[in-house]
């Protein structure tokens, strides 16, 4: 298969990466800037913000070219993060997080999709913590349920070209920024991004060829 990984520079990013290649597929990460310990045979673009329409574009042209004309499969995984009590919290601070998320979500699927062939596949990363949301979580979470819904309608205007698009929903990941970022919290149910890598190769893959339109938590301590 021919796949574009965005967001591939990070802890997720890399376990998805190396997953995909492992498995033998032709892959294509996108990245802020090149970033060392990714396979060989992994081809590394460069991008900036994919909120970016031409930015966006010129990305995932470059991608597409590098897979010989196509992509099977999209996994975009770029994302912000900022916890903020919505009495504390500030407008731009909102604007930001819907950028980081929806607005990037957009732009690469737009992008992406004159690439995609029919029978293909997208999978975006919602949060399992969008709904209902705890404290803190209001701004992140309303720009995860954004995205949410753009896969949701994503899904059925793409079902007669039998391209399925689907979220997964992850709690805390345990990474090394997550770990300095909690230094006292109990990581022990946390997830691991090579247990998320594996849901990603699944729903790439046509053993998840009857779901489409999902939003699948992905937060068991795996």
């Amino acid at each position: 298969m021919r796949i574009v990984i965005t967001g591939a520079g990070g802890a997720l990013g890399r376990a998805v990466v190396q997953a995909f290649a492992d498995r033998g597929d032709a892959v294509t990460a996108i990245v802020r800037r090149e970033v060392a310990g990714l396979p060989l045979a992994v081809r590394q673009i460069a991008a900036g913000d994919l909120n970016d329409p031409a930015g966006a574009r010129s990305a995932l042209d470059a991608a597409a070219a590098a897979l010989g004309g196509g992509i099977d499969a999209l996994i975009h995984l770029v994302g912000g993060f900022e916890w903020s009590t919505v009495e504390q919290s500030r407008p731009e601070l909102w604007r930001q997080l819907f950028s980081d998320n929806v607005e990037t979500t957009l732009g690469t699927i737009q992008a992406a999709l004159p690439w995609i062939g029919d029978g293909g596949a997208i999978l975006c990363v919602g949060a399992a913590s969008a709904q209902p949301a705890g404290a803190g979580m209001a701004p992140y979470a309303t720009a995860k349920s954004g995205v949410a819904r753009i896969v949701e309608a994503l899904a059925a205007e793409l079902k007669p070209r039998n391209i399925r698009v689907n979220a997964i929903l992850p709690a805390i990941i345990d990474t090394p920024r997550n770990r300095a970022d909690m230094p006292d919290a109990d990581s022990s149910d946390w997830t691991s991004p090579a247990a998320i890598a594996d849901v990603a190769l699944f729903l790439a893959s046509a053993q998840a060829r009857a779901i489409s339109g999902a939003l699948i938590p992905v937060t068991h301590n795996g």
